[in-house]
């Protein structure tokens, strides 16, 4: 855990001195395509259910309330939004919470309270065992879940019923056969799936 949490602080580090340039500039263009600010942050749960604040660029209207689940084709979701949204640059802040130790470059991705509270209790207790990360295999599965939701009646309800347990055996099979290896292969699948994302974006 120590050699993970080193390795963590270091990328994220690394990360931050690389790509602060690149969050500026698309914060700034957040700010300018709505008025609001140019982080969102939410709580979410953490590591033995310690509760913190994520970072992410802002994608939606300030001014809009209702769900925090949001799928494909959300009126609420502005126009550079949809960009970062899809690329999944508005997750580029989170290399913050790396560094504070909030979460981890790879775990189970962090979920505000209302949807801990759905976790079986024994799955909740291993689930929350680990610093929550970036990214994770669950990640891998629905890196498209805004399609997914789109075709759902309730949004909330397909979530938490459809998608949300199918997330929490990824979690699981993370959990108990979690190596550093395992880790660089994560992060590896998940930057050559971003990087298609972003080409596509252009296309």
């Amino acid at each position: 855990m120590f050699l993970k949490r080193l390795f963590d602080f270091f990328v994220a580090l690394a990360a931050l001195l690389v790509l602060w340039p690149v969050i500026l500039v698309l914060g700034i263009a957040v700010k300018l395509d709505s008025p609001g600010p140019m982080l969102f942050r939410q709580k979410r749960v953490g590591r033995h259910g310690k509760i913190f604040r994520i970072h992410k660029l802002r994608t939606m209207r300030s001014d809009q309330s209702g769900t925090s689940m949001t799928a494909r084709g959300d009126a609420r979701i502005t126009r550079v939004g949809k960009l970062l949204r899809h690329s999944k640059l508005d997750e580029l802040p989170q290399f913050i919470d790396v560094l504070t130790g909030d979460m981890s470059l790879v775990g189970p991705r962090p979920q505000p309270v209302p949807h801990v509270d759905h976790y079986p209790p024994e799955i909740r207790e291993k689930v929350l065992s680990v610093r929550p990360g970036l990214t994770d295999l669950a990640t891998l599965e629905f890196i498209d879940e805004e399609r997914i939701l789109s075709q759902a009646d309730d949004v909330h309800t397909a979530y938490i019923q459809d998608i949300l347990p199918i997330k929490l055996k990824y979690c699981v099979q993370y959990v108990e056969t979690r190596t550093f290896w395992l880790d660089i292969q994560i992060l590896w699948r998940t930057a050559t799936a971003l990087l298609s994302r972003l080409f596509s974006t252009h296309r």
